[in-house]
């Protein structure tokens, strides 16, 4: 695990940016959580705020993982189409996971206002754009389920799509009115200072070096301290530290970079609605602007691999493609991330044992759906509730290296054949 976060824009920009001590000595609570992302601070804010004694344990800083390096696309629902999840977890089951999932936005931007978290909230939608003929049907079916859910999504033709977006590169986009864009590091962090204004105790730099049941509570142990609990939620999703049971998920990469903020007259006409987008290419690719104008570009991908080079020559030759006026405008920053991805491709709650569970696999999309599982999580502490999804019993996953191996081959391969054909003087790929 790394000492520091890495050096990310959203790292330089975030307004919330604060600390909090070390566990130092032995304490109590009704519940301990570990990590300090979406899910985990989600799980102690609500906790906290209905009178809980409630400990978190983050190994490196808050928004650390996952949280601090996402895309920053608050989206109602999953990668996964609907109808495809009611297939997987049964009709009953997935129509509850669809329906908390479909609202995330809404509880989201429903705590930034009330918290007042500082984190350039943007709720103009999203656009899921189709890099090709067979995108655009998949995008066809994906309205068709979403319309027989009464969900407010539009589906625009590639006139429409080149008008928001800028870019004549796509055959038409999806449209999400319940979607939008934050700065999602300040979103986890401002999230996280009105826990703690609520009475969470919150603890950076404090790794959990071991866990074992005891009687009737679990006890945790840090190089500082001790925290003893009745409840346990684990909530490292993609990350974690040694002293914890690693989840059974494969992992993939995502990385982005930024630009310096653009002047208006490269910016005229790009994204004038304030969209967040992403495509429908296997190899995904996401494009947005902050509020100060900087393009973010993205992509499945590791930066800090071996395909490290051919990633970054292919997002600008992507940028330059989908946006020639952009050509030559130099990335600034860059910083990769993981993403936790289940046999399933679905959110899943494991028991750990008797009072314990852990929450992971957002494959990708982890602003709502962690912010939503975090507040189911305090539910089911606190015998209020439980989870949109049964708690699984724990047992072997799909912790496969090789299949995470095939994710990036795959991306770099894709990447370095963009490049061929570029210099084969052929025009580069939409997707």
């Amino acid at each position: 695990m790394p000492a520091n976060p890495p050096d990310s824009l959203w790292q330089r920009t975030t307004p919330e940016s604060r600390s909090y001590p070390a566990l130092d000595g032995a304490v109590s609570a009704d519940v301990a959580i570990i990590g300090g992302g979406f899910t985990g601070v989600s799980a102690a804010y609500h906790l906290a705020v209905q009178g809980v004694s409630v400990v978190l344990l983050e190994a490196v800083t808050v928004g650390f993982g996952g949280s601090g390096r996402n895309v920053g696309l608050v989206n109602a629902g999953l990668w996964t189409p609907p109808d495809a999840v009611e297939e997987k977890l049964g009709q009953e089951v997935g129509a509850e996971l669809n329906r908390a999932l479909a609202a995330g936005p809404e509880l989201v931007f429903d705590l930034i206002e009330s918290q007042q978290i500082n984190c350039e909230a943007t709720r103009c939608g999203t656009l899921h754009c189709a890099h090709s003929a067979a995108g655009l049907r998949d995008l066809e079916r994906r309205a068709a389920q979403q319309w027989a859910r009464g969900a407010p999504v539009r589906l625009l033709d590639a006139e429409e799509t080149a008008r928001r977006t800028g870019s004549p590169a796509f055959h038409g986009a999806l449209w999400d009115a319940r979607a939008g864009t934050i700065q999602p590091l300040a979103y986890v962090q401002g999230l996280a200072r009105a826990a703690a204004a609520q009475g969470a105790r919150l603890h950076e730099r404090s790794a959990v070096t071991g866990m074992v049941r005891d009687g009737d509570h679990w006890r945790l142990r840090t190089a500082g301290g001790e925290v003893r609990a009745a409840r346990l939620i684990q909530a490292t999703n993609a990350y974690g530290s040694d002293g914890v049971p690693a989840n059974p998920v494969t992992l993939a990469h995502y990385f982005q970079l930024a630009t310096a903020p653009l002047p208006r007259s490269l910016l005229r006409g790009i994204l004038a609605g304030g969209e967040g987008c992403w495509d429908t290419a296997l190899i995904m690719s996401s494009f947005r602007l902050d509020r100060a104008g900087r393009m973010i570009f993205g992509a499945l991908g590791n930066l800090d691999g071996a395909g490290g080079r051919a990633h970054r020559g292919w997002a600008r030759r992507k940028l330059a493609a989908l946006f020639p006026q952009l050509a030559g405008v130099p990335f600034e920053q860059d910083w990769t991330g993981r993403i936790a991805m289940t046999s399933t491709y679905l959110p899943r709650v494991q028991a750990l044992g008797e009072g314990a569970v852990s929450i992971f696999g957002y494959s990708g999309r982890g602003i709502s759906p962690g912010t939503v599982f975090g507040r189911a999580a305090a539910d089911w502490a606190t015998g209020r509730g439980g989870f949109p999804v049964p708690v699984l019993p724990a047992g072997p996953g799909p912790r496969n290296p090789l299949k995470a191996l095939y994710c990036e081959t795959g991306a770099v391969l894709t990447h370095l054949a963009d490049a061929r054909l570029s210099r084969g003087g052929r025009a580069a790929p939409a997707g």
